[in-house]
């Protein structure tokens, strides 16, 4: 029996149980004024709890279509009562009795329909999109139903990565930490600055669209449309999207790559006057205000680059759900990947740890080849949020296998990780320990695996204690470097990114007895060591640096600036500069001014209109 066909049984007998209740109260109604009604019988109230049942049951049960039901009609049989107003008792109570009769078969019929076993229901389901109820066929087996149910739950899990849009929004965590008074003084101060910067324009001229990653001001422009996203594949059960630049856009794009090749920032800031969500230019102004030390432009510079970027989602992109891939290969998705990246960095800056973390699982779940090193400070945010369960979750479920305790920064996260659950929950320690290692022995393994962060810790905390100077005597501990050019720049990135979990003195006594223990074990048994070189070499096997990508101030909190000398010659992000560097021409020195142009076999002419702009210079003007 299909469910709607229950659903259609059940309606039937609730419209017959309600006819005969009404046909039993005119009865009783016509019962009270003849003589005879003293020798009514009594009602047995057990019946009533019946009804109420089978009421409950339908109540609780969505409406369907109006149907033709099998039975009498109720007008029908209200007029038939009423004409037999005058008729005796004793053939009222054989008529009434007739009908209970009929209301308890009515109802025995209904329990045993409830009572069948639901699974004859479920198994005449089908979760194949192709089949029809309609159409007969054969009836699958039951190791392919129990197969399909588990692909099904495998499908259904959720992942580790599922973003939570409520935390995305950094004014609810300010709230939960700050109050919502101060909060909201101080977003009226800045409605007030805003309010300044905007004077002379049109306010209130539009509505800006609600979006998920920022908070759009009412004081942006509207969204112009020149950016749009397309669907590429489903594969592997992941949603393949690209983003599309309009014609508009690219000829914005030629513009902006001109004033790029000649270092012109006022050209790049007169684009955003006539077409003010150009993302490049937006991404430079951004890097230019945090270096001037505009905090809240740079901040505002980005906000309207996600702004715009997510404007343009397909309807099918829904990246919440870590189902959507935008690979980095495609040039026009890179925008997104270094404005997310940014953006991370500015809510850890504000404290907002737990929006930084949500923004950081995004960032994972869009590309699987993680370009933006965001593998490598997930664990710390989800500690600064005090996320320890969902780190462990992570931890076992990203890509279905355990190596990335391999990575320094896990193995020493999920020590910290465990040591925090041990100290929230004692009274569940005991059931932990049965399944899961102790923080001190998680301790242990991550000092034997990368013994180089010791040092490097103790040195940027830093740790002036005598016992860490000891500690680093020993010859397991002395060495900085491990022989591996990936793994030294994974060690500098944790060290500069976490060392300031390593301030609390209770984590600090964690990292002492540890290492107190592993020399103590060394000590009786030096095989031990070499069988964690093993591994660590089988890990980091590679003699290149895989991640060389990744730079290492990135991930620091120290927010760079540059002289007012050397402004002028600034031009975007660093990582966009860095294949230059890595090929040994050193696009914009820091240190030494502007670096000296060749005029070698150039055109005359071409040197003489460059060499009227500020921020070139052709050397030997100090000899002059």
């Amino acid at each position: 029996m299909s469910v709607r066909l229950l659903k259609k049984v059940l309606k039937e007998q609730e419209l017959q149980q309600r006819q005969h209740r009404d046909v039993s109260e005119e009865e009783e109604e016509e019962e009270g004024d003849s003589p005879n009604s003293g020798t009514r019988p009594a009602i047995n109230p057990f019946d009533l709890l019946n009804d109420d049942d089978v009421d409950q049951l339908q109540e609780d049960e969505p409406e369907i279509d109006d149907e033709t039901v099998v039975g009498n009609n109720p007008k029908q049989e209200l007029y038939g009562m009423k004409s037999m107003a005058d008729a005796t008792s004793t053939s009222n109570q054989k008529s009434k009795k007739k009908k209970k009769k009929k209301c308890k078969t009515g109802l025995s019929s209904v329990t045993n329909k409830v009572e069948e076993p639901l699974d004859d229901t479920l198994d005449t389901l089908s979760l194949d999109v192709n089949s029809s109820r309609h159409q007969p066929g054969p009836t699958k087996t039951k190791p392919e139903t129990s197969k399909l149910r588990a692909e099904f739950v495998k499908q259904c899990a959720p992942s580790a990565l599922q973003v939570d849009p409520k935390c995305l929004n950094p004014e609810n965590e300010l709230r939960r930490i700050f109050g919502s008074k101060v909060v909201k003084s101080f977003e009226k101060s800045n409605q007030a600055s805003s309010s300044r910067q905007v004077i002379g324009g049109r306010r209130g001229a539009h509505h800006t669209r609600k979006t998920i990653l920022v908070s759009p001001s009412e004081h942006w422009p509207r969204w112009d449309g020149s950016l749009s996203m397309e669907f590429l594949e489903t594969k592997d059960g992941y949603h393949h999207f690209r983003y599309v630049h309009s014609s508009s856009y690219d000829q914005v794009q030629r513009t902006f790559e001109a004033a790029k090749a000649i270092h012109d920032l006022n050209g790049i800031a007169s684009i955003l006057l006539y077409h003010p969500y150009h993302l490049d230019s937006l991404v430079t102004m951004a890097d230019y205000f945090k270096f001037v030390g505009e905090h809240q432009m740079s901040v505002d510079s980005t906000a309207k680059s996600l702004y715009a970027l997510e404007c343009a989602w397909h309807p099918r992109f829904s990246p919440l759900q870590a189902n959507c891939q935008l690979r980095i290969c495609h040039e026009t998705n890179k925008p997104l990947f270094t404005t997310l990246f940014t953006h991370m960095k500015n809510l850890d800056r504000r404290g907002c740890h737990r929006s930084a973390l949500e923004v950081c699982k995004l960032l994972l779940s869009l590309d699987l080849d993680d370009p933006m090193g965001a593998m490598f400070c997930v664990d710390y945010f989800a500690l600064r949020a005090e996320e320890y369960a969902w780190l462990e979750w992570f931890s076992e479920d990203y890509k279905s296998d355990n190596s990335l305790w391999l990575f320094p920064n896990f193995s020493y996260s999920l020590a910290i990780c465990r040591f925090c659950l041990e100290q929230e929950e004692p009274s569940k320690d005991a059931d932990t320990h049965a399944t899961k290692s102790n923080s001190a022995d998680l301790m242990k393994q991550a000092l034997m695996l990368h013994p180089s962060v010791l040092k490097k810790l103790v040195a940027k905390v830093p740790l002036k204690d005598q016992a860490w100077t000891n500690i680093l005597k020993h010859v397991f501990f002395r060495s900085e470097k491990t022989g591996s050019a990936s793994l030294d720049h994974l060690i500098n990135i944790y060290v500069e990114r976490s060392y300031i979990i390593w301030r609390l003195p209770d984590l600090q006594k964690l990292l002492r007895v540890s290492a107190l223990q592993v020399i103590e074990t060394l000590e009786h048994s030096t095989g031990d060591a070499k069988d964690w070189a093993c591994v660590r070499k089988e890990a980091f096997s590679s003699e290149n640096n895989e991640y060389s990508h990744l730079l290492v101030s990135d991930f620091s909190d120290i927010v760079p600036t540059l002289p007012p000398e050397n402004l002028q010659n600034f031009m975007v992000d660093p990582r966009m500069r860095e294949p230059e560097q890595n090929g040994g021409q050193i696009a914009n020195p820091l240190d030494g001014g502007p670096a000296p142009r060749d005029v070698a076999n150039r055109n005359a002419l071409a040197v003489l209109f460059e060499s009227m702009l500020p921020w070139v210079n052709y050397g030997g003007r100090g000899d002059e």
